[in-house]
């Protein structure tokens, strides 16, 4: 039985078990398995890679990247690549590369064995690219580099989302992470509200959720407040959702971290190229001055 992400959330239920959200998918990759290591060859090569991985950085929270998945089986199936463009519809190429049966085997077979190994201890949460950049992400895949992002595609991504998570909402899931695209003028303000197909379906299965804002790039919406936490260096929601403070930038250039405030944890994402000495006496300290 996997933790509900809520459950350790600062301000969450009196949760106070989540000091240090770790990004850490581009980092350990290279670390275990070289600069061309795909840990998404099957199940059993990702919970080896996984397992690796979690020894190494002991996070507070086990992280499965919906997208790197999807983006490594398609690197194997050119042929499905291909048909991305095929129909010039602006949702077409996310609706085409979701539904496919592979993946998505792969994916319940990744999160079943995770669960397994996690024993409760941890909360898995699936993080994945929020509707707007999948959307976006899937046209660039598709060979398409002059769109114009509407509501109405937006909508159409977050039901697509929405029927992938049902495909694994047999297994006890800690939440999900939606991580919008970072900083690109191109995606301009995001309304949530929009991703209201995929927010219910995940409330359905009380599934956790949580969104990594890019800057300030959020427009006013009731759909904020359905979101157990918001990760973003400046923007700041109020209870009872959680604050996830990313300090990615201060924390590997040395400088100055802010002082976490009630509700608030911290957020960082490790560089692929950062030196190991580095990430461990850095996250040591990192855990020692707020006492984790």
């Amino acid at each position: 039985m996997s933790q509900r992400l809520a459950d350790i959330l600062p301000g969450q239920q009196g949760g106070s078990g989540l000091k240090v959200w770790l990004k850490s998918s581009a980092y350990t990759r290279r670390l275990l398995l070289g600069e061309d290591g795909d840990p998404w060859l099957s199940g059993a090569r990702y919970l080896a890679y996984f397992s690796q991985a979690q020894g190494l950085l002991r996070p507070d929270v086990a992280v499965v990247e919906v997208g790197e998945l999807f983006d490594s089986w398609l690197v194997r199936h050119p042929e499905v690549r291909a048909e991305l463009g095929s129909k010039k519809r602006l949702s077409f190429p996310l609706r085409k590369l979701l539904e496919q049966d592979e993946p998505r085997a792969l994916l319940a077979e990744i999160v079943e064995a995770v669960i397994a190994n996690l024993r409760g201890q941890t909360p898995l949460v699936l993080a994945m690219p929020s509707p707007k950049h999948w959307l976006f992400h899937a046209n660039e895949l598709a060979g398409r580099s002059d769109i114009e992002l509407d509501p109405d595609g937006i909508e159409d991504a977050a039901m697509y989302m929405a029927d992938l998570i049902r495909s694994v909402s047999a297994h006890p899931v800690g939440g999900i992470l939606l991580e919008e695209r970072p900083d690109d003028p191109r995606m301009g303000e995001t309304d949530v509200e929009r991703y209201r197909p995929l927010i219910n379906v995940a409330k359905h299965y009380r599934w956790s959720i949580a969104l990594r804002a890019q800057g300030d790039a959020l427009l006013p919406s009731p759909a904020l407040a359905d979101f157990d936490a918001v990760i973003s260096p400046s923007l700041r929601v109020p209870a009872p959702s959680s604050a996830g403070v990313d300090v990615s930038q201060a924390l590997w250039s040395g400088a100055a971290l802010p002082v976490l405030e009630a509700g608030q944890f911290w957020f960082a994402d490790i560089p692929a190229s950062q030196k190991p000495e580095s990430v461990l006496e850095s996250l040591a300290a990192l855990r020692a001055s707020i006492g984790g």
